[in-house]
C-alpha cells in the first residue's frame, strides 16, 4: 500500500467525486477551526493507494499534549470500500513507515480502525465507540416520526401536547452570546458527573465554524433555555455534537421536543439527510451505556461505526506512556478509595454517635415513663 500527501481541497474533490461522506472532522472548514486551538494544528492529509487506486482518504492534526505530538485523525481515515481487517492492517503499518520517514516526533497516530488489528492499542485518553445512532431525517416530519421506536414516538407525541417548551433555531443569539447556555451545561455537567470545557471553547466553535456548518438549536420554558444543541453540518449530514438541559424541566420532555424540532429543521430547511446523535454504549463502550435510553429511541436500529484505535509509531516511547498513564490511573483509584474510606468512617461514625443518643432518648423517655408511673401509683394509695 502507498501514501502520499494531497490537499484538502483535493481530498474533497475525490470524495465527491466517489460519493464518499466527508465527516465535518475532515474537511478544510474543520482544520481552520482547529488552528485557532492551542496544541492543535493542521498537519495534512494523505491517501492510500494500491496498484495506483486510490482506497482511502484521511485528514491529520498534530496534538500536542504533555510534550510529546501524535497524530489525529478524527473519524478517518475514509475508506473507499468496506476495508477487511488485513487493508486496516496493512494501512497501519504503511502509515508507521511513512512517519518514520517523514515526521519522527509522532508517537503514535489515532484514528478510526474497525478491526482489533494487532498493531492497535486501546486509546490512552478520551471515550471512544463504535456504535451511534443515525436518524433519518427524509421524507418530512411525518416520515420522521414513523421511523421511530414506539417508546419514541409515543415520547415525542408527549412532548407536542403536554412540553411547555418553545423550539428554535437560536445560531445568531448564541453566536453574540453564550452565557446564557453555557450555565445550563455546567449544571448538566453537575448532574452527569463531568466539567464542562470552557465558555470559550463553545463561543469558538459556533464563531469559527460559522452559521453553515454550525447551527445552536434551543427550548425555552417562560424565556428561559431549558435545553439546547450544538449541531455541526457537513454535506447532507448533521451531528449533535453538543447538549445540555435544566434539572427541573427533565420530566417535561424538552429535549425530546428540541430533538423532533431538530430533524425537522434540519431536513425542510437545511437539506440534511441524516441527523447523527454521536455515539451511545455497547460491549465496547460500557462507560456510555447511560446514554442509550434516551438516543436509542429515535431509530430501530443503531449504526456500527468504527472507534479510534492508537497506533505506535515509536513503540517504546508509546509503552512508556502506558506505565505512566497506569501510574496515574492506579494513583487516583487509591485516592478516590482512601476518600470513600474516609467517607464511610465519617458516616460510621455518625451513625454511632445517632445512635448513641437515640439510646440516651430512650433511656430518659423510659426514666420520665418510670417517673410518672410511680407518681401516679402514689396518688392513687392516698
Amino acid at each position: 500500500m502507498d501514501i502520499r500527501e494531497i490537499t484538502l481541497a483535493d481530498m474533497a474533490q475525490e470524495a465527491e467525486k466517489r460519493e464518499l461522506m466527508l465527516p465535518i472532522e475532515q474537511t478544510e472548514i474543520w482544520a481552520r477551526y482547529q488552528a485557532t486551538i492551542p496544541g492543535r494544528t493542521p498537519w495534512g492529509a494523505l491517501a492510500a493507494s494500491v496498484d495506483g487506486e486510490d482506497v482511502a482518504y484521511a485528514a491529520f492534526f498534530d496534538y500536542e499534549t504533555h510534550g510529546y505530538h501524535y497524530l489525529n485523525s478524527i473519524h478517518g481515515p475514509i475508506w473507499v470500500h468496506e476495508p477487511t481487517e488485513e487493508e486496516e492492517s496493512e494501512l497501519a503499518q504503511a502509515l508507521t513507515d511513512y512517519l518514520h520517514k517523514h515526521d519522527r516526533k509522532q508517537v503514535f497516530i489515532r484514528m478510526a480502525v474497525k478491526h482489533d488489528i494487532v498493531e492497535s492499542h486501546p486509546v490512552l485518553s478520551t471515550l471512544p465507540y463504535d456504535h451511534t445512532v443515525v436518524i433519518d431525517i427524509t421524507g418530512g416530519d411525518d416520515a420522521i416520526l414513523s421511523r421511530m421506536k414506539p417508546r419514541g414516538r409515543r415520547d415525542v407525541r408527549k412532548a407536542l401536547r403536554e412540553s411547555p417548551a418553545t423550539c428554535a433555531d437560536e445560531t445568531e443569539a448564541a453566536t453574540k452570546s453564550f452565557e446564557e447556555y453555557y450555565q445550563v451545561m455546567v449544571e448538566t455537567g453537575k448532574r452527569d458527573g463531568f466539567a464542562p470545557a470552557p465558555i470559550s471553547d463553545y463561543e469558538d466553535m459556533i464563531r469559527d465554524l460559522g452559521p453553515e456548518h454550525c447551527r445552536v438549536y434551543a427550548g425555552r420554558v417562560d424565556g428561559k433555555v431549558a435545553t439546547w444543541s450544538i449541531v455541526t453540518i457537513s454535506g447532507k449530514r448533521a451531528v449533535r455534537y453538543y447538549g445540555a438541559s435544566l434539572n427541573e424541566f427533565m420530566r417535561q420532555h424538552v429535549t425530546d421536543k428540541l430533538v423532533y424540532f431538530e430533524c425537522c429543521d434540519l431536513s425542510a430547511n437545511k437539506g440534511i439527510t441524516s441527523y447523527d446523535m454521536m455515539g451511545i454504549g455497547s460491549e465496547f463502550a460500557p462507560s456510555l451505556m447511560g446514554l442509550n435510553e434516551f438516543k436509542c429511541k429515535f431509530t430501530k436500529e443503531t449504526t456500527e461505526v468504527a472507534p479510534s484505535r492508537d497506533i505506535p509509531v515509536r513503540h517504546g516511547f508509546y509503552m512508556l506512556l502506558i506505565k505512566a498513564r497506569d501510574v496515574v490511573v492506579s494513583r487516583r483509584r487509591h485516592a478516590e478509595d482512601d476518600a470513600e474510606k474516609k467517607r464511610r468512617a465519617e458516616r460510621d461514625a455518625a451513625r454511632a454517635q445517632k445512635a448513641v443518643h437515640e439510646e440516651k432518648k430512650q433511656a430518659e423517655e423510659a426514666k420520665e415513663k418510670a417517673e410518672a408511673a410511680k407518681d401516679a401509683s402514689e396518688g392513687a394509695g392516698k
